[in-house]
């Protein structure tokens, strides 16, 4: 289950980057996140998923075609205009780094183990993910929320400006 979710995830991610309409684009996203919260689930972390699912497959994609609708963006330039050897070139420069970042981490012993069921299970649960927020990264997490309200009045803001 893993494979094929990574699969379609891969397959979904390149779909959003290739797709000439910005609305098509989006709903490989949409497909993407879902494939992302089925790896969660299938990492038994059902909380973080579900979570996913909600705030990123629901909230944040709403908010995404109301910026496209609010922009009337046209088509993205076709295929032909894009440099593939300059895709290419990046293709290869990416695999080398990650092959020089494992040969660093095998160096330096920085592998992780791996963790059981029971162990993915606690961590991924609703109770300690709370915990956790509310407790060691509670400034972090009043940060994030101002700095998401000011985006959003300032969001709100823009578009009532563009109206006028």
């Amino acid at each position: 289950m893993f494979f094929l979710l990574a699969t379609v995830a891969v397959a979904a991610a390149l779909g959003m980057l290739i797709a000439r309409n910005p609305v098509s684009s989006a709903l490989w996203l949409v497909l993407n996140l879902f494939c992302i919260a089925g790896l969660y689930l299938t990492l038994n972390a059902s909380f973080i998923g579900v979570i996913q699912i909600l705030v990123y497959a629901g909230a944040i994609m709403v908010l995404f075609l109301f910026v496209i609708m609010l922009l009337n963006l046209s088509a993205l330039p076709g295929l032909e205009e894009i440099e593939w050897s300059s895709v290419g070139g990046f293709a290869v420069g990416l695999a080398l780094l990650s092959q020089l970042l494992y040969v660093v981490a095998l160096q330096f012993e920085l592998g992780m183990d791996p963790v059981g069921a029971e162990a993915a299970a606690e961590v991924g649960s609703a109770a300690s993910l709370g915990e956790i927020l509310f407790t060691r990264y509670a400034l972090h997490l009043q940060v994030a929320g101002i700095l998401l309200l000011a985006a959003t009045v300032g969001a709100v803001l823009l578009a009532q400006r563009r109206f006028q």
